[in-house]
């Protein structure tokens, strides 16, 4: 399970006085935790997993944001703090599917639900989501259906 790694992590870089790694594995195993307190009321709560990557995700998409909001801003400093983050949070997610395996998994889905058009992009989507959602930036992907079905 990815939250006994990430918990493991933070012990070894206590161990190993990496503070900058466990202030990010501290974030992380903070952002969790609140995940975890919004899903006590949820009628049926998502394999943990699931909830690691999506709540990891996440976290990788603000830390992608602030980053060029800090570059454009000229705030180098804070930029590579923001990237620091950014390495260890990516250090636990599932390794990510390329553009080609992407495309290809388009192609699958596109070709399974009968997909011709940009209005069947829905329906391609939560497909794709269905299957891939731990190991794909659904962001990138939105753009690749988009184009593969237009």
């Amino acid at each position: 399970m990815i939250r006994d790694t990430i918990k493991a992590a933070q012990i070894s870089a206590m161990k190993a006085g990496e503070k900058d790694k466990l202030a990010a594995v501290r974030l992380i195993l903070a952002k969790l935790k609140d995940r975890d307190i919004e899903l006590r009321t949820a009628s049926q709560t998502p394999d943990d997993d699931a909830i690691v990557v999506e709540v990891l995700q996440k976290m990788v998409k603000q830390r992608r944001e602030s980053i060029a909001l800090y570059e454009q801003g000229g705030r180098q400093e804070l930029a590579d703090v923001e990237k620091g983050e950014l390495a260890v949070i990516e250090e636990f997610l599932p390794a990510q599917m390329s553009e080609e395996e992407t495309s290809a998994a388009i192609e699958t889905i596109k070709a399974e639900l009968g997909a011709s058009t940009i209005k069947d992009m829905g329906r391609v989507m939560a497909e794709l989501k269905a299957r891939h959602a731990a190991s794909l930036d659904m962001s990138k992907a939105s753009g690749l259906v988009k184009a593969a079905l237009s």
